[in-house]
C-alpha cells in the first residue's frame, strides 16, 4: 500500500483500526472509494451511476477511475445511439466477402468483457438499448442469433453510467439504476475538491488477489439487510451489492473478515443514495418505559444475549448510513416528498412516428426503396454476403462480383417526434366567471408561456352562452394568445359539450397532420346549456359525458382542471369519462400546473 493507505503490517484477518479514507465521508473521497471498490470487484458490484454534467470534476473522476484499471482491462465507450449490430455484435462484411463464408464480428458488449463499459449521455439511453445491456448484465453473456450466426459469448463488465440529467424528471433508467452498486453525484463538488486518489494500481491487484478469500457474517448481512428495510429501499440487489461492497472494502483494508467499518462505508456508498424515507424515531427519553415481560427460563435469557449484539450493529450501520445523506435528500425524506423513480423530461414532448425519410434512424425493415423509402446498402449486403457462395454454384460461376437479390434489400426506417399542439378549452360561462375566470387566466397564461418556451403550438377554444367558439388557431406567437385571452369576456350558460366538441374536432385535425394533440380543459363541470342550445342541466351533462367519452376513443390525451372554488364530483367524473388526469385547481400552484401539463403532454 501507498503512503496514504494503511498499515501493510497488518496481518490477513486482524482488524485494524479504520483509515482515514474509509473515516471521512466527503463526496470526492467517497466517489474516489466507489471508483476503487468497483475495480476490485467490478462484475460483483455492477459499476458506477455517475450524475454529472461535463466538466472538470468528472473528467477527473474518469481519470482516477480509469488510473486504477489494471493493465490490460478492457474499456470500451457505448455512444447514445449505438446499432444493435455494433452493440451485440454480427456479421463483418468485408471479411465475410474476402472469406465468402459467415465471419463474426464482435461487439461491444463483448469486447468489455472483464473491463469497463463507459455509457455515454446514460439518461437519453433508449429502452431497446438498456433492455439489451441489463439482459447481458444478468446472463453475463451474448446470445447472438442474427444474419446467419448463431454464437454466445461471455460478457461481465461493470457499466459506468454518465448521467447529465439536470431535474429530478430526467435521469438514468431505473432498470439500469438498480443494477449499478454506486449512486454518484459529483454536481456539488467544487473543483480545487478534486484532488488525486489514495490508491493506485498495486492496491487494487492485491485487493483482488485478497476479495476470495473475504467472508462476511451473518448476523453482518443481517445488519446490512435490516438498514435496507428501514430507509425505505424495495430492492434486493441493494442488500446484495452492500454485501459485496464490504467485502471489497475489506480487502481494500487488507482484511479477511468484514469489520464494522467495512458495514459503514457499504452502507455509506451503496444504501445512502438509495433510500426512500427515514427509520422510525426512537420514543422519546420521558415516555414511560413499556411494562417488564415475565422472566423467562435462562435458555431464552442466554439466546437475548446472543442477539443483542446483531441489534448493536444494526444500529452502529444505520445511524452511519443515515449520516451519509446529504442534507437536501434527507429533507425531503423527512417531508415524504421524495420520488425515486425517474421519468424521461417531457421537453419537447410530441409522440415519436415513424417516418419514411426524416428523423432518427431507428433499424431496418427488409423491403423495396420505392415510394421515398432509403436504401440501406450495408444492410443489404450484409444480407446478401452469407448467400454469395451458394448464389455462385447454382449459376456455375465463378465471380468475384456480389449477387443481390430482392428479397436482400433492406430500407432505412426512421423515428420523429411530432410537433404538439396544446389546446386550452376554457370555461368562460357566468358560473366559472363568478368564481375562477379571472384566476383561470392567469393559470393559463402561466401554461402558455410554458408551452411556448418548450416550442409547443397554442390553441385557444371558450365556450359560453349556448355556443363554443375558436378564439385562437394553432400558433407559436405567446403575444396573440396572451392578447386573445385578456380579451375573453365571461358570463352566460355552459354549453361544456359544444366546448368538447369543438376542441375534439380541433385535436383531430392536428392529428391528421401528423401532430400530437393535448386538450387541456378548464371548467368547473356545471353543464347547463346542451349542443342545440337548450337548457337542462341533466341533459347537458349527459351530453357532456358523451362527448368526454368520444375523446377517449380517439386516445386524444387530456387533462381537465376543475376550476370551482370547492372541488366537486362533477369535474371528477367529466375526467374519468374523459380518460384524462384530474386537477383541482384550489390545490394547484403555477408550478403543479406546469408539471401536470409536462406529464400530460409527455
Amino acid at each position: 500500500m501507498n503512503e496514504s493507505g494503511p498499515n501493510p503490517a497488518v496481518e490477513p484477518g486482524q482488524v485494524a483500526d479504520p483509515p482515514a479514507t474509509l473515516s471521512v465521508a466527503s463526496p470526492w473521497d467517497d466517489a474516489v472509494l466507489a471508483a476503487a471498490l468497483m475495480t476490485v470487484d467490478p462484475a460483483g458490484t455492477g459499476g458506477v451511476s455517475l450524475r454529472a454534467l461535463a466538466g472538470p470534476v468528472r473528467d477527473q473522476w474518469l481519470v482516477v477511475m480509469r488510473d486504477l484499471q489494471p493493465p490490460g482491462t478492457p474499456m470500451r465507450r457505448v455512444p447514445l445511439h449505438v446499432s444493435d449490430g455494433r452493440l451485440l455484435g454480427g456479421l463483418d462484411l468485408a471479411a465475410t466477402l474476402n472469406a465468402g463464408r459467415p465471419v463474426a464480428e464482435l461487439g461491444l458488449l463483448v469486447e468489455a468483457d472483464g473491463g469497463i463499459l463507459e455509457l455515454a449521455m446514460a439518461e437519453r439511453i433508449a429502452p431497446s438499448t438498456a433492455a439489451r445491456l441489463t439482459l447481458a448484465y444478468d446472463s453475463g453473456e451474448v446470445v447472438l442469433e442474427r444474419d446467419g450466426l448463431a454464437m454466445r459469448t461471455p460478457s461481465k463488465f461493470a457499466l459506468v453510467a454518465l448521467d447529465e440529467g439536470i431535474g429530478e424528471d430526467e435521469g438514468l433508467l431505473n432498470a439500469l439504476l438498480d443494477r449499478l452498486a454506486f449512486h454518484l453525484e459529483l454536481t456539488q463538488i467544487r473543483v480545487h475538491e478534486a484532488i488525486a486518489c489514495p490508491y493506485d494500481q498495486e492496491d487494487v491487484l492485491e485487493a483482488r488477489g485478497l476479495l476470495p478469500s473475504v467472508t462476511i457474517a451473518d448476523e453482518q448481512v443481517e445488519a446490512l439487510c435490516s438498514t435496507a428495510l428501514a430507509l425505505g429501499i424495495p430492492s434486493l440487489r441493494a442488500s446484495i451489492f452492500a454485501c459485496r461492497v464490504a467485502c471489497a472494502a475489506a480487502a481494500m483494508e487488507g482484511r479477511t473478515q468484514v469489520a464494522e467499518e467495512d458495514l459503514a462505508v457499504a452502507g455509506r456508498l451503496v444504501l445512502a443514495p438509495r433510500a426512500t424515507m427515514l427509520p422510525p424515531l426512537e420514543p422519546p427519553p420521558d415516555a414511560e418505559p413499556p411494562p417488564p415481560e415475565p422472566e423467562e427460563p435462562d435458555q431464552d435469557q442466554d439466546q437475548s444475549n446472543e442477539q443483542q449484539e446483531p441489534q448493536e450493529l444494526e444500529d452502529l450501520v444505520l445511524e452511519a448510513t443515515q449520516a451519509a445523506i446529504p442534507a437536501g435528500l434527507l429533507a425531503q425524506l423527512q417531508m415524504g416528498k421524495l420520488r425515486r423513480s425517474r421519468a424521461r423530461a417531457s421537453g419537447k414532448a410530441g409522440a415519436i412516428q415513424n417516418a419514411p425519410s426524416r428523423g432518427r434512424p431507428a433499424g431496418v425493415l427488409r423491403g423495396e426503396p420505392r415510394a421515398g423509402l432509403r436504401l440501406n446498402v450495408v444492410e443489404t449486403l450484409r444480407a446478401a454476403a452469407p448467400w454469395q457462395r451458394l448464389r455462385r454454384a447454382e449459376r456455375g460461376r465463378h465471380s468475384t462480383r456480389i449477387e443481390v437479390r430482392q428479397d436482400d434489400f433492406r430500407i432505412t426506417r426512421f423515428k420523429h417526434r411530432s410537433e404538439t399542439t396544446s389546446i386550452f378549452i376554457v370555461d368562460a360561462s357566468g358560473s366559472s366567471a363568478l368564481h375562477r375566470l379571472a384566476e383561470a387566466k392567469g393559470a393559463v397564461e402561466l401554461l402558455l408561456a410554458d408551452c411556448y418556451v418548450r416550442r409547443d403550438q397554442v390553441a385557444l377554444v371558450a365556450f359560453r352562452g349556448k355556443v363554443a367558439e375558436v378564439l385562437l388557431s394553432p400558433t407559436r406567437s405567446l403575444v396573440r394568445a396572451k392578447r386573445t385571452l385578456a380579451g375573453l369576456p365571461g358570463g352566460g350558460g355552459t354549453p361544456l359539450a359544444s366546448g368538447i366538441d369543438l376542441g375534439m374536432l380541433m385535436a383531430d385535425s392536428v392529428q391528421r397532420r401528423g401532430g400530437t394533440p393535448v386538450l387541456i380543459l378548464m371548467t368547473d363541470g356545471r353543464a347547463n346549456v346542451a349542443r342545440d342550445g337548450t337548457g337542462g342541466r341533466a341533459r347537458a351533462a349527459e351530453e357532456a359525458l358523451a362527448a368526454a367519452r368520444a375523446v377517449r376513443a380517439l386516445e386524444i390525451t387530456a387533462l381537465v382542471i376543475d376550476t370551482s372554488p370547492r372541488p366537486q364530483p362533477q369535474g371528477r367524473e367529466l375526467a374519468a369519462e374523459m380518460g384524462a388526469v384530474y386537477l383541482p385547481l384550489p390545490h394547484a400552484d403555477a408550478s403543479s400546473l406546469n408539471q401536470a401539463v409536462r406529464a400530460t403532454a409527455g
